[in-house]
């Protein structure tokens, strides 16, 4: 047979699904059947996975990878791509799918294949199903000889990235399936529900909702419960009301769910192996709620402060943080937000946001019980709680008990996270072991609390404030926490950091300033004028030189700081990695500048102009440290960008911006040779625009040397345009912004946009409208993207917060 009848497990993500196979030989004449019913949600996944066969014949590069972690469905995203290439076209002459038994055996697999079997010039697709080791695909390639010119292609299919990456003849050729979305997973859930249901009645909402983001987006989970309570009449709610309430317990001990008994045994056998480097890292993320947004950097400077991210002979503890995070990215074991958007191998800095995968939450929470590692406060809790342990969680629904509180033990603690409203009695003395507190999720802190926090927890060496607007400066005595590595008061009021922070010579990390609440308002209807963003950044000490263990600085306000006390401060941090700085103007720009210009670390810049001096500050005589930038934010220019001076065009791209992945420009016009400049960076990743006005009468992304348009914007994944003019024309042509995935409208303003050459954009997955109240431009939009050939996703976004 030329396809394995092995496909019960595969059948399971088709609505409705039917175990099907095919007794297909090698002659194109027989066709089999094809699923009526789309894969729920992978529409647009399905219309990406379609292009990589092709790529592959037209490079030559036979060899192709899917991964995903067990049941996200890939299976059967790759035998829908099967069958319809196999139903639908002439692309190959021949197709065999081979599912791997486990223990591996060579022989076992060579007689898998057909008795005929050899890659000759006419073409086969063959899918080898469950590769689970790089020695594995070393036996297989044994015995798949492929010439170089033929124009067969091999799919294999793993659970694991860095597998994919061994066996794939390229990095273009990895193709990541990962949990489906929120919407996408609970109308999957409602439709298996409905089509097997006795009774027609539909689940609360509330549940359905709960239970789905338990399942962490994986289709096997969900079509096996919905599957369950679709049998069920009267003891159906209990059932759902025991599977919120213990739901991996259920999955793993009751006879209904035995259907995923091949993913426990994943699950299993990944932690029982994975190092134990990472497992701690694992369990930590237990702290925070399934439904929370992390950021990336919150997380990699706990583990740091924890100590499970450490300095190593050949990384730093912030290297091997990240590191540490992209494994488990890698893994969907935290997944990026937005998940649409697919990064490029070893990107991990791209991912500022993730959320824990619900499923993964799920399976982690019996295991830190048991460890007694961590322990949570919440609207479950027994009111008689007395648990002990290194890690306390209080959530926004515990009812605040103060006596159950202060009969707790807290001599353990070592992390205490708060979610929701603060109480003064949260402090005690006996914290006194405390490394991390983070209050970024709190409310209601008061400066009080900050006196006691410092006070009694001198060996803080992770603390955030970020967010609570109500704290107004820091207490004189900073200087107790002398372990202090990470400092984060970013979106609070404070403008002034103390003098004695100069003293805390483990400081690494100092985050401050904000986006002014006034710019990020939003406009009156019928106002069209610009909003620029404005940078507050915070008055630093002079002393703050001292401190050169610091890799990231941000905001320091440099008219308040003073200009040449902060050039000769910045000088002396040699070793930082991020710096923003605002209030630069015409007199101290060039001390500023001339005193970092030598920072060989420096990856990440931001920039905000005084507004009254965008057109003195950043010309061509000001030497910006280029070189090793691979995110630059420049906010307040006027009609040019800040280009290195004394260096042709092309040693300027090829020398000076050979790194940089991610560009954020606000200016009053934005002219034609930035835009072939800007399309010209070979690494840029991310763009984001926001200018007064285009130079001209559209925006226009097209470049062209003697009327022939150039492959300008290679890299681009991202684009974000914000713009005052109203409507405004955006153009894209054949050779522009070709790997382009989400496109992001600012209508904030009141702008809509004329787009022009979306076709064009053959990647392209969503269109995100910022803050649109036009219920016509949508409604034209939508039906343009509906002609799209990829049929990108249209979504809409409120105004961002202040942050």
């Amino acid at each position: 047979r030329y396809w394995s009848s092995n496909s019960s497990r595969m059948s399971t993500l088709f609505v409705p699904s039917s175990r099907r196979g095919s007794d297909r030989d090698g002659d194109k004449g027989k066709k089999p059947m094809v699923e009526d019913s789309p894969l729920i949600g992978r529409e647009s996944l399905l219309n990406q996975l379609r292009q990589y066969p092709a790529k592959a014949r037209i490079n030559s590069r036979q060899v192709m990878s899917v991964w995903g972690i067990a049941g996200v469905g890939k299976s059967a995203l790759v035998k829908k791509l099967y069958d319809d290439t196999m139903h639908d076209t002439n692309l190959f002459a021949k197709y065999h799918w081979v599912d791997i038994s486990h223990p591996f055996n060579l022989k076992d697999f060579q007689r898998n294949l057909p008795p005929d079997f050899h890659f000759e010039e006419s073409g086969w697709l063959i899918v080898i199903d469950n590769v689970q080791s790089k020695k594995e695909w070393d036996f297989i390639q044994t015995s798949l000889v492929i010439p170089k010119s033929s124009k067969s292609v091999v799919i294999v299919i793993t659970t694991e990235a860095s597998i994919a990456a061994y066996c794939a003849n390229s990095e273009e050729l990895v193709f990541n399936v990962k949990g489906l979305e929120a919407a996408a997973a609970s109308t999957l859930f409602g439709k298996v529900y409905r089509e097997k249901s006795l009774d027609t009645r539909a689940l609360q909402h509330t549940q359905v909702e709960e239970l789905t983001l338990k399942c962490g987006g994986l289709p096997k989970v969900i079509v096996a419960i919905a599957g369950v309570l679709a049998k069920q009449t009267v003891t159906r709610m209990d059932t759902v009301v025991a599977l919120n309430q213990r739901f991996m317990h259920h999955l793993e001990t009751e006879p209904d769910y035995d259907s995923l008994c091949d993913l426990f045994g994943w699950m299993h056998s990944y932690f029982r192996t994975c190092p134990d480097s990472i497992k701690p890292c694992i369990f930590y993320l237990s702290i925070f709620p399934q439904d929370r947004l992390i950021r990336r950097r919150r997380l990699v400077r706990r583990w740091i402060a924890e100590g499970y991210s450490r300095d190593g002979n050949n990384e730093s503890a912030e290297e091997n943080g990240e590191r540490q995070f992209s494994e488990l990215l890698d893994l969907s074991i935290i997944q990026q937000v937005p998940n649409l958007v697919t990064n490029p191998l070893n990107a991990t800095r791209m991912a500022l946001l993730c959320q824990v995968s619900g499923f993964f939450h799920e399976y982690i929470i019996p295991g830190r019980k048991e460890d007694d590692l961590m322990f949570e406060l919440g609207a479950n809790c027994a009111v008689t709680t007395q648990r002990t342990g290194r890690h306390l969680t209080i959530l926004h629904d515990w009812k605040r008990d103060k006596i159950v509180f202060e009969s707790m033990d807290f001599s353990r603690l070592r992390s205490l996270t708060v979610f929701g409203k603060w109480e003064s009695f949260f402090m005690s003395e006996s914290m006194m072991l405390l490394r991390v507190l983070d209050l970024e999720d709190a409310s209601g802190v008061e400066y009080e609390d900050l006196e006691n926090i410092l006070k009694w927890l001198r060996r803080l060496k992770f603390l955030s404030l970020r967010g609570r607007r109500e704290i107004y400066h820091l207490p004189d005595n900073m200087d107790h926490l002398r372990q202090l590595q990470t400092l984060d008061v970013r979106s609070t009021s404070v403008l002034t950091l103390p003098e004695n922070i100069t003293k805390l010579q483990k400081l690494q990390y100092i985050r401050a300033g904000a986006t002014d609440p006034a710019a990020s308002a939003p406009p009156a209807p019928s106002c069209w004028f610009f909003k620029p963003r404005r940078i507050v950044g915070v008055k630093v000490p002079r002393g703050i030189g001292k401190l050169t263990a610091l890799h990231t600085l941000g905001v320091v306000n440099i008219g308040t700081s003073g200009g040449k006390a902060m050039a000769k401060a910045l000088k002396k941090l040699t070793q930082l990695r991020k710096l923003g700085v605002s209030g630069v103007n015409r007199k101290n720009s060039k001390d500023i500048f001339s005193a970092i210009k030598g920072h060989v670390h420096l990856e990440s810049l931001s920039v905000q102009l005084d507004k009254d001096n965008q057109g003195c500050c950043l010309d061509d005589q000001i030497s910006l440290p280029w070189k090793n930038l691979r995110s630059l934010k420049l906010y307040g220019l006027q009609d040019r960008l800040p280009l290195p001076s004394g260096l042709e065009y092309q040693q300027v791209l090829s020398d000076q911006f050979s790194k940089l992945t991610k560009m954020d420009v606000e200016m009053d016009t934005l002219n034609e040779q930035d835009i072939k400049f800007l399309g010209e960076a070979p690494k840029l990743y991310i763009l984001r625009l926001r200018i007064k006005e285009p130079n001209g009468p559209s925006l226009n992304f097209i470049v062209k040397i003697d009327a022939c348009a150039l492959a300008v914007y290679k890299k681009v994944k991202i684009l974000e345009i914000g713009c005052s003019s109203s409507p405004l024309s955006v153009e894209f042509g054949s050779e522009t912004m070709k790997n382009l995935e989400l496109l992001k409208l600012d209508c904030s303003s009141g702008t809509t946009y004329a787009l022009d050459g979306l076709d064009f954009l053959s990647e392209l997955k969503e269109v995100l409208l910022i803050g649109s109240n036009d219920a016509t431009f949508k409604a034209e939009l939508a039906d343009k993207l509906g002609k799209h050939p990829n049929k990108p996703v249209l979504k809409m976004e409120g105004l961002p917060l202040p942050s």
